[in-house]
């Protein structure tokens, strides 16, 4: 029985995940129109659906408003009882149903045409209803559920997920939006809690920092870069102030480049006055600096440019050993 349910569970993965790249391969000048709508919509993005279609649409909501993009949840049979009157012309109409034909969204339709908001669909059938009534129709479409029965949604479901989920991340991308926006609406995730903390709370201090005195030759600068695996050297002057940096980065590119480097000091090849962290930044936006500008260690130091130590990327986001003081 246990390989039954190993090999079961491994089909239903295969089935949901091929399901998803159909998906991918139909994606087309609609999904682009539907992307621009919302972005230009004054309003809000109000998604309805009923059974698993909901819930489906419960998360895509809550994807969209923690990611920078305002909508919520109507509850079809709700809004046929006075809730459709959350609708206004400036807002955006998404409907989510496999077979195109469920009564208590289509229902909905006319009222919502008066109303005067555009109306999206995601929908498996093409040629159904509320394919016909929409203004914008996102192809969801499954070859075949991942039950057994073909009753219970599954595949269908995944896919309807999935293209939500790929809605929201380019409007992430339309709307530029970053790390500490992202930050203000996550006040109490760990993700969120992380980032309203300081350098200076994570930071890695004393023996942990990869840093040695100018004058100091390369080779006994690469044995410690080595010994800390960050991946850089901080280059210090005589009162700890620092003065320049190298990276791995730097020193595969002097290697291609056959650059002697071996017994040189290390402030002839550093780069001169690296980018800084003070101990007070938040780390959101320590995060934008570092996605801004592609790297993953950066110094801190006080203002007067004293070395204090040096953050990771991977503490930022909670990858790495280092934790929070007393968290």
């Amino acid at each position: 029985m246990t390989n039954d349910a190993i090999n079961q569970a491994a089909a239903v993965l295969k089935t949901e995940a091929e399901s998803i790249l159909r998906l991918a391969a139909r994606i087309d000048e609609n999904f682009s129109r539907a992307v621009d709508i919302i972005y230009e919509s004054r309003g809000r993005v109000v998604i309805a659906g009923i059974g698993k279609s909901g819930l489906i649409g419960r998360k895509i909501s809550a994807t969209l408003n923690s990611t920078g993009t305002r909508a919520i949840f109507l509850h079809p049979v709700e809004a046929m009882h006075g809730d459709l009157g959350i609708l206004s012309d400036n807002d955006v109409f998404l409907a989510i149903s496999n077979s195109g034909e469920t009564e208590e969204l289509n229902i909905l339709l006319p009222s919502i045409r008066t109303i005067g908001c555009p109306i999206i669909a995601f929908t498996g059938n093409t040629d159904s209803t509320l394919a016909k009534q929409s203004d914008i129709v996102i192809d969801v479409g499954v070859e075949k559920e991942a039950c057994p029965l073909g009753l219970a949604p599954t595949s269908s479901t995944t896919a309807q997920l999935a293209m939500g989920d790929a809605l929201a991340v380019v409007l992430i991308h339309r709307r530029k939006f970053n790390s500490s926006d992202f930050r203000k609406f996550h006040p109490g995730g760990q993700l969120g809690r992380r980032l309203s903390f300081k350098a200076k709370d994570i930071m890695c201090t004393g023996d942990g920092t990869p840093a040695v005195p100018a004058g100091t030759i390369m080779d006994q600068a690469l044995a410690i870069m080595e010994e800390k695996q960050l991946g850089v050297i901080f280059i210090t002057d005589g009162s700890g102030k620092i003065q320049g940096i190298i990276t791995d980065g730097d020193i595969r590119r002097m290697v291609v480049s056959r650059v002697p480097i071996h017994d040189q000091p290390v402030e002839t090849l550093m780069t001169a006055n690296p980018l800084t962290l003070l101990p007070e930044m938040p780390l959101y936006e320590a995060l934008n600096i570092m996605e801004k500008h592609e790297i993953t260690v950066m110094p801190v130091v006080e203002a007067n440019g004293t070395l204090l130590g040096t953050v990771h990327l991977h503490d930022i986001l909670g990858k790495g050993a280092v934790k929070f003081n007393g968290i």
